[in-house]
């Protein structure tokens, strides 16, 4: 350990430095493999979560995290299936678009709903859903084999069988929203129907970013031997959605925005009527 010693103490005064120099070891790459395992870990149960979402669950800044997937080469899971023949049916119902001029103000002022695919066996199963857009909670859902209006009606009315009535109602202008049936149940509740403009999908954003997610937190259908089997694993995902996973928009899963709402109107009211 002398020579050792002796040998460095040389070649430190040889070099011009410091002894502790040739001891020192950068900690950097240290801080960066222990990120590394923090992010594996976390993608054990959340494995579709990017450098946003890691670094809101980590508590970590998201230019860390996004430096040290580029170093180790991680990148969170993703899918991507196929896609059903589009009908291209669309019909101008002359409803507007009520959420240009509004902004959701409480969690039950303003629904959106849509319908998306999964491709399962050869075939194809679809579910729509209903979200509140102030917690972006999903309230309502359904899946069948066929896109039609009992599908968007089962969502709705499981909706409607446990939450208030919503002020606007906004979906795009499919036939099966667009049908007499669904605008009478809308009409006949009091609830306001809002449309997007044909032919532009961004305007009901709030369920695209939705599917795109929920897509790749569900995996792969195939994977399931039965249809009963991916129903159920639907609903653990949708629940994982609401109670778990954390919502960019929020900074949180939206079960726990709502009981947060819910709370502090509990406390507005009951100062208020304390004075």
């Amino acid at each position: 350990m002398k020579t050792v010693k002796g040998s460095k103490a040389i070649l430190a005064k040889e070099l011009g430095v410091c002894i502790s120099t040739l001891y020192y070891r950068k900690k950097l790459p240290e801080k960066d493999r222990t990120l590394k395992i923090r992010i594996e870990e976390a993608w054990r149960y959340h494995p579709a979560y990017g450098h946003r979402r890691l670094a809101i669950h980590l508590t970590t800044n998201k230019k860390r995290i996004r430096r040290v997937m580029k170093i180790f080469g991680l990148r969170p899971y993703r899918r991507r299936g196929r896609k059903p023949r589009k009908s291209n049916k669309i019909l101008r119902t002359g409803y507007p678009n009520l959420l240009k001029g509004t902004i959701p103000q409480y969690e039950g002022h303003i629904w959106a709903a849509d319908f998306t695919y999964l491709s399962y066996q050869g075939k194809f199963l679809y579910v729509a859903t209903v979200i509140d857009l102030y917690t972006r909670k999903i309230v309502g859902w359904a899946a069948m084999r066929t896109h039609s209006t009992p599908l968007v009606l089962q969502a709705l009315f499981m909706t409607l069988s446990s939450h208030p009535r919503p002020s606007i109602f906004h979906s795009d202008n499919g036939s099966e929203y667009a049908s007499q049936i669904f605008t009478r149940v809308l009409t006949e509740t009091g609830i306001r129907i809002s449309r997007i403009v044909p032919g532009c999908p961004r305007e009901n954003g709030y369920q695209e970013s939705f599917y795109a997610q929920f897509k790749i937190d569900l995996g792969d259908p195939d994977r399931f031997s039965s249809l009963g089997e991916l129903v159920y694993e639907i609903a653990k995902t949708i629940w994982y959605y609401n109670h778990t996973r954390i919502h960019t928009a929020i900074k949180m899963p939206p079960a726990i925005f709502a009981q947060r709402h819910e709370r502090k109107l509990v406390e507005f009211h009951s100062k208020e009527r304390g004075t």
